[in-house]
């Protein structure tokens, strides 16, 4: 007999969970090693912080949950209830209203707070996640012993994850709207690395705990369980979660960042034309937008069809060549969520600690370096299809663009547009983070493989082939904001 294997006598869970927390463990670990900021917060303010951003970003983790089901289930349900081709025209229109509802979420969250929005893109999320269960639910039923799926079904799943993602868009702007009166701006960057960290987790949540629900419970519950979990988080939202220190029973202070005058009784469209003409006058908010709007059609390339791309060269089920029988199929696709949570909080503390140690927080300089990362791993990408590496330059370059995204989504709106219109500027430019995802998602479920032609490794080479353009282009962009940071503003008032 074959000696066990050091991974049969490990528990499930501690294979399934322990790199994370070790992961966790020994980033904490750097991070109090480090030098401190010279920021003089008392261990209380810093405490009752913690206590502020935790369940709001917990939150943020469990609404990716919530958003990326549909991307899991994909992958479990016969191609005649949901296609490539349906799947990209959804997810498409979905990521399309996420990236033009800052016109309204963010000056809403603005002038209402935060936190007031947090509570509401997580109450229309559980809302809306539990209609799209119960369609799932009805529509399964109803296709049992091979019928067709009802006429309605597309129609009314592509309104309806469109709704979700509409209350998915507070998501990050309330989050980031939430800390800019938190954080200064000289610890903004490892904001910004935390900020990767509840995204990695939220990936994680979504398709490794997603589809362990579908296969273990069923396809419906994968709506359901997020759902419930968001109820639940309501609770702190309601009850601890203040949008300012001085909420809270702490002094306020000058976050230094970038400043603009406000203006009583001003209209909130009237300041959505005010504050993007400031922005449009700020050549570095307009390349981050750009950037970002590259790094969204990256992201979701990757992490949208890395599974789809396994499953059709069959990853996921290997032949036992001493016995004719399967075997459990590779490791990164069997644990994609991890894989790409272990990236992404690797990616986006290197991006936060290395910004605000090492480039004076500057974000430019990290973002042009993950960047190149993306350009070499979409090289490598075309020239390695079929070969067991793909996995793993799939999880480098997860890294590279989830970091980018914290740095920039997630810090640098706070940083060039100041606390007081944070929420547009985040809006402006998580807005052009899911115009790009939902171009992606439009033109890859149309030029992907599907059926018998999907078995056929080289007929993937069009996947890395549509990411070397954006991962070049968005490489100049961040060349050009390399000695970016941001300047004051007239003094709000």
């Amino acid at each position: 007999d074959r000696p066990m294997l050091a991974s049969a006598r490990m528990p499930a869970w501690m294979i399934e969970i322990g790199p994370i927390f070790l992961l966790l463990l020994v980033i904490g670990l750097v991070i109090w090693r480090l030098p401190k900021v010279d920021i003089d917060h008392s261990k209380a303010f810093t405490r009752r912080r913690f206590m502020n951003w935790f369940p709001v970003g917990l939150t943020y983790a469990f609404l990716y949950m919530a958003r990326y089901n549909l991307s899991v289930l994909k992958d479990l349900v016969d191609a005649r209830f949901l296609s490539k081709d349906d799947f990209g025209m959804i997810f498409g229109a979905g990521t399309i209203t996420y990236g033009l509802s800052f016109v309204i979420n963010g000056p809403l969250t603005d002038r209402v707070g935060g936190r007031k929005t947090m509570i509401l893109s997580a109450t229309g999320v559980l809302v809306t996640n539990v209609i799209i269960g119960i369609l799932v639910a009805t529509t399964l039923t109803s296709m049992q012993n091979g019928g067709a799926r009802p006429s309605y079904v597309y129609g009314s799943l592509m309104a309806l994850y469109a709704l979700n993602m509409y209350f998915q868009s507070f998501g990050a702007v309330s989050i980031v709207k939430v800390n800019s009166a938190w954080f200064h701006l000289r610890e903004r960057g490892t904001f910004g690395g935390i900020f990767g960290v509840l995204i990695s987790l939220g990936v994680y949540f979504a398709f490794d705990w997603g589809r362990k629900v579908g296969e273990g419970i069923s396809r419906p519950a994968m709506f359901y369980v997020p759902a419930a979990v968001l109820g639940l988080l309501l609770i702190p939202l309601i009850f601890v979660v203040r949008d300012t220190p001085g909420e809270a029973g702490h002094a306020d202070f000058d976050t230094g960042d970038a400043s603009y005058a406000t203006i009583e009784g001003e209209t909130s469209l009237a300041r959505v034309k005010r504050v993007g003409l400031l922005m449009l006058r700020s050549r570095s908010i307009l390349i981050i937008a750009c950037i970002e709007f590259f790094s969204g059609f990256l992201r979701n390339t990757i992490m949208q069809w890395y599974m789809s791309y396994a499953a059709g060269v069959g990853a996921f089920l290997k032949a036992d060549p001493t016995k004719g029988l399967p075997t459990r199929g590779d490791f990164i696709p069997m644990h994609w969520g991890m894989m790409l949570c272990l990236a992404g909080i690797f990616g986006g503390m290197f991006a936060g600690i290395i910004s605000d140690r090492f480039f004076q927080s500057r974000r430019g300089p990290v973002s042009a370096v993950l960047y190149g990362g993306m350009v070499l791993g979409s090289i490598a990408l075309f020239f390695l299809v079929g070969s067991p590496l793909v996995g793993v330059i799939a999880v480098f370059m997860s890294m590279c663009i989830i970091g980018v995204h914290g740095m920039l989504s997630g810090t640098a709106s706070m940083d060039f547009a100041g606390k007081a219109n944070v929420g547009i500027a985040v809006g402006i430019i998580d807005g052009f983070v899911y115009l790009g995802t939902g171009l992606q998602s439009l033109i890859l479920g149309k030029i992907l493989p599907e059926g018998p032609a999907a078995k056929v490794a080289e007929n993937w080479k069009s996947w890395p082939l549509t990411m070397l353009p954006a991962a070049l282009i968005g490489f100049a962009l961040a060349m050009l904001v390399w000695n970016a940071k941001p300047t004051r503003g007239p003094a709000a008032h």
